[in-house]
């Protein structure tokens, strides 16, 4: 039941990381505080689709 998904900065909008989820324990989309290059600062990273 694990799948894979893109995160997506929510400042600049690049697609920096790709992560797994359990889409029966997370079935809404995921945020995570990551580092983005092009920002070169840690941001919110939303799961795209």
């Amino acid at each position: 039941m694990r799948v894979q998904v893109t995160l997506a900065c929510t400042e600049s909008g690049d697609r920096n990381y790709i992560t797994t989820k359990n889409k029966r324990n997370n079935a809404e989309r995921i945020e995570m505080k990551k580092f983005c290059p092009r920002c070169n600062k840690h941001t919110t990273h939303r799961e795209t689709k």
